[in-house]
């Protein structure tokens, strides 16, 4: 094995990128970014201001104007700080996930966290989920995974997680949700959400996360053998 690579993880809403990608990143002894987390703090902290989550300008000001760093916490994956500020469990409020999809569609955000998101991979050594990392981030990337499940099982996946937290679950809203976002991601003009042609297709519908991860786990050390 020679030198640390950018792992790319997309896949659709709910499919289980974060929860995954972060067992897999801690197997292999990589750091984990979900881009998502991004485009969630900056929709949470247009929200507290009062900016429209579809104000392209303002959004694009708010986020070059942001500090935006990562420290690294026990585990894989750092905590994002914006503007000093640590931002993990406000960020998977429901209605901050509405608000990031229409942050998301806007070109000259996404063109700005994109660079970020390279600079924080330009070393290697990461392992990257989000719904464009290995078609428009990083699509040099040695390697890339498109985990995909069932929009009914990630829906039942997302009700064990609420509940889970202690918190109501409506699985039919969630359903509906899930679809939605789904075709949002999909149809969206700027980078939508699509398989990269050389994409390790992974459908985890019927496979346990333990049986994902040593999916990847297989994948990148042929992979690194091959390097």
């Amino acid at each position: 094995m020679s030198g640390k690579i950018v792992v790319a993880i997309d896949g659709p809403a709910g499919v289980g990128k974060s929860s995954v990608g972060r067992s897999f990143a801690g197997e292999i002894n990589y750091m984990f970014i979900s881009s998502g987390k991004m485009y969630r703090a900056l929709a949470f902290k247009a929200l507290e201001k009062g900016i429209s989550p579809s104000d392209e300008q303002a959004l694009l000001k708010l986020a070059v104007s942001s500090d935006w760093s990562f420290k690294p916490v026990q585990g894989p994956e750092p905590l994002l700080y914006l503007d000093g500020r640590p931002l993990d469990r406000e960020l998977s409020d429901e209605e901050i996930g509405k608000a990031t999809s229409s942050v998301a569609r806007l070109l000259s955000v996404r063109e700005f966290l994109v660079k970020k998101q390279r600079e924080i991979g330009a070393a290697g050594g990461i392992v990257m989920e989000g719904r464009d990392i290995g078609t428009n981030v990083f699509p040099d990337a040695p390697l890339k995974f498109y985990l995909d499940a069932s929009p009914q099982a990630r829906a039942s996946r997302r009700v064990a997680q609420l509940k889970q937290a202690g918190l109501e679950a409506d699985y039919e809203g969630i359903l509906k949700m899930i679809i939605a976002r789904d075709e949002q991601d999909s149809k969206r003009a700027h980078n939508p959400l699509k398989r990269a042609e050389d994409a390790v297709y992974i459908d985890s519908t019927s496979m346990s996360k333990e049986q994902v991860c040593q999916a990847m786990v297989n994948a990148f050390r042929a992979v690194m053998e091959g390097r």
